[in-house]
């Protein structure tokens, strides 16, 4: 399954949201809303979703060796 159908529903992700600031959105149901608020008329839109950035690695804790086959 490519999405996760037990997403937290968030005004930031919302078909119907659109951003005015950080952390403000345009609903075009409910007006004005924070960005993790949402609504019952909250709609899924994966475009609008932006992912967790993955944690850097500290490469002075690995050896070359560690790499190779």
């Amino acid at each position: 399954m490519l999405i996760n159908r037990d997403i937290e529903p968030s005004c930031s992700y919302c078909h119907h949201g659109t951003a005015l600031g950080r952390n403000e959105y345009a609903c075009k149901k409910r007006g004005i809303m924070q960005a993790y608020g949402f609504c019952g008329s909250f709609r899924y839109d994966p475009t609008r979703r932006i992912p967790k950035t993955m944690p850097k690695i500290n490469a002075s804790e690995y050896d070359k060796e560690d790499f190779s086959l």
